[in-house]
């Protein structure tokens, strides 16, 4: 239901922001004048911006086990599958979430990730590379800063976000389109007096923007990302303990620096899909250090 409201919520704040900017610009009164419906142009953009992240929100789960062949536990066959079913089975009870499932994959990665629709149809996969390379208290803090994602909503928070982004770029890639094809056009009008808007400047503007505004969403969404990873660290560190959250991320470090790698294939780890690009505005996880640094600032 939490989830209904927010995505009914979300909609009407992105039709309302729309509105208010294109009716303030006029822009309502233009876009008429070109033949387009302004209520189309924007429910348009809304289907099309939310349908694309909604879809891939949906089947997450779905595609992350049989992207990655995905084990699910369902009947421990060692101690170690025991061992992770139990350690999440508690961290999710600390985080008062349902039991998310646990799965694990064939990787010489040291990783692990979250999926899923929501916080009752979650995932929990880890790499047999991580396994491999990690002492047990520091596979422990990895799972908590999973835990942390899932009971942080930060699948669906990160969807909405990117639907709000799509529809902005959809729409205003279009009016840029249009302002493209008026220019190349000199503003020539079809038999009723208006302007056609469907010109090859239209396409070619739209396009362009499109591309454009892609990229500054990207960075809007990769900017989010970062403030999520502290914020499932600090959690983590709540779950679990600040040592071991502390002690996972100096042996991820350890490992992007060769100074504990167990297997030769593991020279491009993401554990935690963390990039080790360090400055890179294009990054989702900031820098190793940062992290570090800003749990050692929790009490």
């Amino acid at each position: 239901m939490k989830r209904i409201t927010l995505f009914a919520l979300t909609n009407l704040a992105v039709l309302l922001v729309i509105s208010t900017v294109v009716r303030a610009l006029g822009l309502d009164r233009w876009i008429g004048a070109h033949g387009i419906s302004y209520t189309g142009l924007m429910v348009m953009s809304l289907v099309i911006g939310f349908s694309g992240s909604l879809f891939s929100l949906l089947i997450s789960k779905w595609m992350a086990i049989r992207a990655y062949s995905i084990e699910l536990i369902r009947e421990p066959r060692d101690q170690t599958e025991r061992w992770l079913l139990q350690t999440v089975e508690e961290q999710a009870h600390k985080a008062g979430i349902p039991m998310p499932d646990v799965g694990v994959y064939d990787s010489p990665e040291a990783n692990a990730f979250a999926t899923g629709r929501s916080r009752k149809s979650a995932l929990v996969a880890v790499s047999s590379g991580l396994l491999r390379q990690m002492r047990e208290r520091e596979v422990e803090g990895v799972l908590a800063h999973e835990v942390a994602h899932i009971a942080n909503g930060d699948m669906v928070t990160m969807t909405l976000l990117q639907g709000v982004l799509n529809t902005f770029v959809v729409f205003f890639s279009r009016i840029i389109g249009l302002l493209v094809d008026s220019f190349l056009q000199g503003n020539r009008r079809d038999e009723e007096g208006r302007s056609s808007g469907t010109g090859i400047g239209f396409f070619i503007g739209s396009m362009v923007a499109q591309i454009l505004l892609g990229l500054v969403a990207t960075l809007i969404v990769m900017a989010y990302s970062r403030r999520r990873e502290f914020a499932a660290d600090a959690m983590a560190a709540r779950i679990e303990g600040r040592d071991a959250m502390v002690g996972a991320l100096h042996r991820l470090k350890m490992i992007h620096e060769g100074g504990g790698v167990l297997d030769d294939r593991s020279a491009a780890l993401a554990a935690f899909k963390i990039s080790h690009n360090y400055g890179n505005w294009f990054a989702s996880h900031p820098p190793l250090d940062d992290r570090i640094r800003a749990l050692q600032g929790v009490a």
